[in-house]
């Protein structure tokens, strides 16, 4: 398995979650990290050996991400909104997963 540094994937995916929700929270779509995400260093983890349950809570974060960021590119402000306690609820449950890991 690729070694990975737990601590600072959490630290960025929460570093990173806490800028989307504070962009979303002042309604300031355009100054959200849209695509941070998309350069997670994890985001290919299916090659880093790291447990298929792993894999798929991280894939579930990234998924919401772009759903949101899709649906309030589109106007659908109030759709994302929606969405954003389960994206809160896959970044703990991805932070537990890595915890586990230790």
């Amino acid at each position: 398995m690729k070694a990975i540094d737990i601590d600072e994937t959490i630290r960025l995916h929460v570093k990173w979650r806490r800028q989307f929700l504070n962009a979303f929270a002042g309604g300031n779509y355009v100054d959200m990290p849209l695509s941070d995400h998309r350069a997670c260093h994890l985001l290919g983890c299916k090659e880093s050996g790291l447990p298929a349950e792993v894999v798929a809570v991280h894939q579930r974060f990234h998924a919401l991400a772009d759903e949101i960021v899709e649906l309030s590119q589109n106007g659908l402000g109030d759709s994302a909104d929606l969405l954003l306690p389960e994206l809160n609820e896959a970044a703990h449950q991805f932070a537990a997963a890595l915890d586990q890991l230790r």
